[in-house]
């Protein structure tokens, strides 16, 4: 190949341009305009930037739009080829008669059925196994724990509900737009203001679900009503869902008690530990009093509005039954309202998993669920044999046999061990602030500080949990957990009273602050 001058070619071997001459080129191309002028470069990425931006745009009302309509971004990609095949087998009235191919498949066709938005990753499936297995025809492996017929003629229960609403000002993010925070954001916190059922009537025999397991009949001894499946290793479960999935077995009687207080009740919270929890508190020759504790949550909005996560720092409570559940003495289920700050709150600013999440605290004071006396048979007979039906005509006073219990601890015994069986960091004392100090003195050891604004989760879910590190603080350390708050009115009593304070200033991170000492 020659090295430029007149004559030197490209690689195909036909003349460059720059190796023509002019008159030549005249010829060639019949003396018209040369090749119009290249584009700068800043009209170029201007161009660019508008195409990126209009992307952008379409993506965004993409994913309102999916939000409004309760179907992921995620799925967009299999919606053209899992859709037509849904369709056929399913809105023209037919069983599917195809196992969906993947976990994708199998979520795609929950989404189009009107499912709840979907867990990041395709973690989870059997949030929508309910659905699925209605519509792909796969009939679920039948349990014992799945819900028994009801007797009709079995005794009732009258359950009241008392709520009053959180406390707004025990916010930290209260206010409208302050911090950001928009009125839309708290609109489903701000119009819960009663409970959804007031009053609810259940058979006695709902409550066997209390009923403890025949290895576990010990005082004191937990046992799992409602497991909790999540654990570090195992992650989470979804922020951006709407609505619980259909409860079984167990959780048939958690969900329908919470519901008396709002219509989205979730029996298992998104992040462990979940579940219902319980032990026997005191033992007599035909009843049981069963104490439990119950971590679940509500989802207060609905779309087009995005999730806002209302989480009780834990339901706890007790029931007195007969040892077969004929019969039910005496219920109740409550927030412990003891403490200055009692509920945590997570709200999405978005349609998607990832999408910015803002985290509160709050005080609720009164959510609870008691019974308003015994049970009753619905059906009794009177002398003459003849049938009379308690829930018509006059009132029927019954009168009751006092139980008198064999065995039994205390309240205070029984929460602690329920405790214990949800956070194994707790198996260590924690003692209140004020009282820490003086113990260490007498017991001549060091104090342990867990100073919190929020719940600690990631603290208790790791380190704390550690075998070395609570047999070291057990050995060598007196144990004290407080919230911000505490200490904050703690000072101020102090200040209030002349004496002198002293005040540990903490950072924030990740929505809680921690000392540990």
């Amino acid at each position: 190949m020659a090295r430029g001058g007149k004559g030197s070619r490209t690689a195909e071997g036909d003349p460059s341009p720059a190796a023509v001459p002019k008159g030549a080129r005249e010829e060639a191309g019949g003396g018209g305009p040369g090749p119009p002028p290249r584009w700068p470069r800043l009209a170029w990425a201007l161009a660019l930037l508008a195409a990126g931006l209009a992307v952008k745009y379409y993506r965004d009302s993409e994913a309102a739009r999916r939000q409004v309509l309760g179907i992921p971004s995620s799925a967009s990609h299999v919606l053209p080829s899992v859709y037509p095949q849904f369709k056929r087998n399913h809105f023209n009235g037919r069983a599917a008669t195809k196992k969906p191919k993947s976990i994708k498949e199998l979520r795609i066709i929950t989404y189009l059925a009107g499912g709840a938005c979907p867990p990041s990753g395709g973690k989870h499936p059997e949030e929508f196994k309910p659905i699925a297995e209605k519509l792909t025809g796969i009939v679920p492996v039948s349990s014992t724990e799945e819900e028994e017929v009801l007797d009709p003629s079995g005794e009732t229960i009258s359950v009241l509900a008392k709520f009053q609403p959180l406390l707004m000002e025990t916010m930290t993010k209260s206010k409208d737009d302050f911090l950001g925070v928009s009125h839309v954001a708290l609109s489903g916190l701000r119009n819960w203001t009663a409970p959804a059922s007031p009053v609810s009537v259940m058979f006695a025999r709902q409550f066997k679900a209390f009923l403890p397991p025949k290895n576990k009949v010990e005082l004191g001894d937990p046992w799992w009503v409602i497991p909790s499946e999540l654990n570090i290793f195992t992650g989470y479960l979804p922020n951006n869902r709407f609505y619980p999935p259909t409860p079984k077995g167990k959780e048939v009687l958690i969900h329908k008690l919470l519901s008396m207080f709002h219509p989205r009740p979730f029996v298992k919270t998104r992040f462990a530990p979940q579940g219902t929890v319980a032990c026997i508190q005191a033992v007599a020759e035909f009843y049981y009093k069963i104490a439990f504790r119950v971590h679940a949550e509500f989802q207060l909005n609905e779309p087009p509005n995005f999730p806002f996560w209302f989480s009780p720092a834990q339901f706890t409570g007790y029931v007195v039954l007969s040892k077969d559940a004929s019969h039910v003495r005496e219920f109740k289920l409550f927030v412990p309202n003891n403490r200055s700050l009692n509920v945590d709150m997570e709200w999405l600013y978005g349609a998607l998993e990832s999408s910015n999440m803002e985290v509160d605290i709050g005080y609720l004071p009164q959510m609870e669920l008691e019974s308003l006396g015994p049970s009753i048979p619905s059906v009794i007979h009177d002398e003459n044999g003849n049938v009379m039906d308690s829930r018509e005509g006059e009132p029927i006073q019954f009168i009751f046999e006092e139980i008198a219990w064999q065995e039994e601890i205390s309240w205070v015994e029984a929460a602690r061990k329920l405790e214990v069986a949800m956070y194994p960091f707790k198996k260590i004392s924690y003692f209140p602030f004020t009282q820490a100090f003086e113990r260490a003195k007498s017991e001549n050891k060091l104090v342990h500080s867990v100073l919190l604004w929020g719940s600690g989760r990631t603290l208790r879910e790791t380190v704390l949990e550690s075998s070395p590190v609570l047999a070291f603080l057990n050995e060598s350390f007196i144990s004290t957990w407080s919230l911000v708050k505490e200490l904050e009115d703690l000072q101020l009593l102090a200040l209030c009273a002349g004496l002198t304070s002293s005040c540990i200033l903490v950072g924030r991170a990740s929505g809680s602050n921690i000392l540990a000492t």
